[in-house]
């Protein structure tokens, strides 16, 4: 199914180094598929006084973009210590409508303090997701674009009796830009 457009671009093998550089591993894996960070978006939840994150009249105003910052290690964004960020992926995805995905952290993240949260990608969704990021440790962490950032686990039934398409999912079609809370 991935060749056949429900993952673009698809990376048929792991990819563990790109032109001699070692890079956190993407495309497929044992069980699953490891995909990408964007490089053309990182956002930063930030404190401001006297206000509350509502998911239900979310402001904008509450994240700022982080500065994309390149290396001899790679091009990589900075989550400070103990703060939230939202990224997005750089592949796209098409969900057929017998299958769900579930987007798991990877454990080279997870040892560096990262969690990534666990969220769906429902059946027949569509589009770039958008990735949750928690720096629980007490250090800065680099983040990686163009790198193995989350990995993908396929649930694959019967055809559910209401998907995602037809529901008229809010999330449907992200582009590849962080995509903000909706109601």
């Amino acid at each position: 199914m991935a060749k056949e457009g429900m993952i673009s671009p698809f990376e048929p093998q792991q990819v563990r180094r790109v032109e001699d550089v070692p890079v956190i591993s993407y495309g497929l894996s044992s069980f699953g598929y490891d995909i990408r960070l964007s490089a053309v978006e990182f956002r930063i939840f930030r404190h401001i006084p006297g206000t509350v994150v509502d998911p239900k009249n979310f402001s904008s105003d509450n994240l700022e973009s982080t500065k994309l910052y390149h290396d001899s290690s790679g091009t990589y964004f900075i989550l400070p210590a103990h703060s939230y960020g939202l990224g997005v992926s750089f592949e796209r995805l098409e969900v057929p409508e017998n299958v769900t995905v579930i987007c798991l952290g990877k454990s080279t993240y997870a040892r560096c303090g990262i969690v990534a949260n666990v969220t769906p990608a429902e059946a027949a969704w569509r589009g770039h997701l958008t990735l949750e990021f928690s720096n629980s440790s007490s250090a800065d962490c680099r983040i990686y674009a163009k790198e193995g950032i989350v990995q993908l686990l396929f649930l694959e039934g019967e055809p559910c009796s209401i998907d995602y398409e037809s529901r008229s999912g809010k999330y449907q079609d992200q582009p590849e830009s962080v995509t903000l809370p909706r109601m």
